[in-house]
């Protein structure tokens, strides 16, 4: 591609970004930058922090959150999932489903509202005996981060 191309694909990429961004409620948009400085926050902690003092941060080991939640609440829920995996797919660092989801339980813990976040194995294919992880949230009955592909990991540890 040459450059003029490459700045008319930005251009485009910005008008678009720009288009989405004043289609978004206030509310959207605060959540969406809250998710976005959250991400680097828990990209950070991931590669620097022993696991169990992240661990400390996403609530009680071992234990599962009720799905049933207020309407509000699971409204407010579904909200931030949407959020979070926005805000991870612009972020300039890797905002994979560890992240996400690390990101989606303090967003959650700060409203009070319930949520369980999903650690899992499974191995990658019978050719490759590698693990292969995989972490997900739920909040009430909707997965809100890391829902694609989660049903081949087998559950290892929760945190609600």
């Amino acid at each position: 591609m040459t450059s003029s191309a490459n700045r008319l694909s930005l251009r485009q990429t910005l008008k678009d970004w720009s288009a989405k961004w004043r289609r978004r409620t206030r509310t959207e948009r605060l959540l969406l930058i809250e998710a976005f400085l959250l991400l680097g926050l828990a990209r950070l902690a991931v590669l620097v922090l022993p696991f169990r003092w992240l661990a400390a941060s996403l609530g009680e080991h071992m234990k599962e959150t009720d799905r049933r939640l207020s309407p509000n609440a699971l409204k407010t829920a579904r909200l931030i999932g949407g959020a979070v995996r926005s805000a991870a797919g612009y972020t300039p660092w890797g905002s994979v489903c560890l992240p996400q989801a690390v990101t989606a339980k303090w967003m959650l813990g700060r409203r009070h509202i319930a949520s369980t976040l999903y650690l899992g194995v499974a191995k990658d294919d019978a050719s490759h005996p590698k693990l292969a992880a995989h972490a997900w949230v739920r909040s009430g009955p909707s997965i809100l981060t890391g829902a694609q592909g989660r049903s081949r990991y087998t559950v290892v540890s929760t945190f609600s």
